[in-house]
């Protein structure tokens, strides 16, 4: 009860306070570790300085996140599909952490209108929302475990964002709809790899031309 008072005298003290209520909206319940809420929000272009003199964002976080958020979408896929095989799940997994798809849900929760960030770049900004969401999801694993992690992922995204039917008619695999368009009508088509940036050990990204 204390405990939950202190909280409250936080949330409501706080310079941050909009963002903090936004949270408590959100997650349903009283963030106790603030400040690893307002790491997740931090874009590596708008690094803060600790007081260690280490530069602080959400890389870390977002890495975490983005495996609790694998773990769970499986389990809840498993779970929800018994009679469906592996390649179906892997597949249904793909799209329901795929970047675009996670960037909708940053603008349908709101988190959008709190993430900071100075980067430029138009690659880097496509990816920045689904990463912060990530990094919100290691947040609430640091804060409060596993279980409430994947409460959120399931009960608070998939069930009041994710229409399932829709997702499993959906597909994302532009490629292979352009290969089997051409195949179809007959027409020749390459693909070239004109530019590649590499993001601190994360997985490359690609910009290529395509000619038909």
């Amino acid at each position: 009860m204390i405990r939950t008072i202190v909280q409250r005298i936080k949330l409501f003290s706080s310079p941050r306070k909009e963002f903090y209520l936004f949270l408590r909206s959100l997650l349903g319940f009283y963030p106790t570790n603030l400040r690893v809420y307002d790491i997740a929000v931090i874009h590596k272009s708008a690094s803060k300085m600790n007081s260690q003199g280490n530069y602080v964002n959400n890389e870390r976080l977002e890495y975490l996140g983005d495996a609790i958020l694998g773990a769970a979408i499986a389990d809840f896929l498993y779970n929800r599909f018994p009679n469906q095989d592996e390649g179906y799940l892997t597949q249904m997994r793909s799209k329901l952490v795929n970047r675009s798809f996670l960037t909708q849900l940053t603008y349908q929760i709101g988190l959008n209108h709190y993430i900071q960030s100075n980067t430029t770049s138009t690659i880097e900004s496509s990816h920045i929302y689904g990463d912060t969401l990530e990094a919100l999801i290691g947040a609430i694993y640091l804060d409060r475990g596993y279980p409430d992690a994947k409460k959120f992922i399931i009960r608070k995204l998939l069930n009041n964002y994710v229409n399932l039917v829709e997702v499993q008619n959906t597909n994302t695999n532009y490629k292979s709809q352009l290969i089997e368009w051409s195949q179809k009508n007959k027409r020749a088509v390459s693909f070239d790899t004109v530019d590649e940036s590499k993001n601190d050990g994360k997985q490359p990204w690609f910009v290529a031309s395509i000619e038909v």
